[in-house]
C-alpha cells in the first residue's frame, strides 16, 4: 500500500494485534500489505500507546502548530513596530 494508506489509530490496531501474537509478524504484515520494515518502524514511533494516546498526541501538534504560528505573527508585529519607531525618531 502506499505511504500514508493507513491512519495513526489503524497503526495502533495492527500493532496491538501483533502484541496479542495469535499471527506471526510476517503473516500480520502480508495481510495489511506492508513490508516487514515498514511494521518495525511503526512498533518504535508508537511504542506501547493506545488509540487515545495516538489522539491526544495529534491535538497536541495541531496546539502547538497554532501557537507557533501565533508567535511568528508577534514576533513579526514587533520587528514592525521597532522599525517604525525608529525611523520616526
Amino acid at each position: 500500500m502506499k505511504a500514508g494508506q493507513f491512519s495513526d489509530e489503524q497503526i495502533v490496531a495492527i500493532l496491538q494485534e501483533a502484541t496479542r501474537g495469535e499471527k506471526t509478524i510476517a503473516a500480520l504484515c502480508q495481510e495489511k500489505g506492508i513490508s516487514q520494515a515498514t511494521f518495525y518502524e511503526w512498533r518504535k514511533k508508537f511504542n506501547g500507546a493506545s488509540t487515545k494516546d495516538v489522539q491526544r498526541l495529534r491535538e497536541l501538534e495541531k496546539e502547538n502548530a497554532r501557537l507557533k504560528k501565533l508567535l511568528a505573527e508577534r514576533d513579526l508585529e514587533n520587528d514592525v513596530l521597532k522599525e517604525a519607531l525608529t525611523k520616526n525618531w
